[in-house]
């Protein structure tokens, strides 16, 4: 994505693009140097930004948005490629569902402090539940291969 090199008439200052977005111009500066904004210089050396520019700080903040870190939205900037786009989205959308898993997770454990009755939460059925879950000895799982298959199961088949 780079910038339309227009830095003539209609180019914003990197202080007029910051203030339309409400943001630090040292934020544009340093999405400049991860290479997420190429903006065009005047002939003094000034960033002078475009439509393209405008267009690119809104897609980045949508992706800020979404959850998305810079070096991912790099990736997916620097790709036309719709499988390459498919498997960072991908990664990033299981990411963001274990998080809401977590987050979901959470909302329950408050919840249930909202409507445990006892006067000392630690007396709570579900808090109590959620703790022993927490001390009682986890069984790791099986060590796994590449097709799947726990590495005992392997290691039988091939003595």
């Amino acid at each position: 994505m780079k910038s339309s090199g227009d830095a003539g008439a209609g180019a914003m200052s990197i202080g007029a693009l910051a203030a339309r977005f409400g943001l630090a111009t040292h934020v544009l500066r340093h999405w400049e140097s991860m290479g997420l904004l190429h903006p065009g210089r005047d002939a003094g050396g000034r960033r002078r930004y475009g439509a393209d520019d405008l267009t690119r700080v809104a897609v980045i903040l949508l992706c800020k948005e979404a959850g998305l870190g810079l070096d991912t939205i790099r990736s997916l900037s620097a790709t036309v490629d719709r499988t390459t786009r498919h498997e960072i989205l991908r990664h990033e959308a299981e990411e963001l569902r274990s998080r809401i898993a977590a987050a979901q997770a959470s909302l329950e454990f408050i919840e249930g402090g909202l409507t445990c009755e006892h006067e000392d939460f630690t007396q709570c059925p579900n808090y109590r539940r959620l703790i022993a879950e927490r001390i009682s000895p986890r069984v790791p799982a099986p060590a796994r291969v590449p097709d799947g298959k726990p590495l005992a199961a392997r290691t039988r088949r091939s003595s």
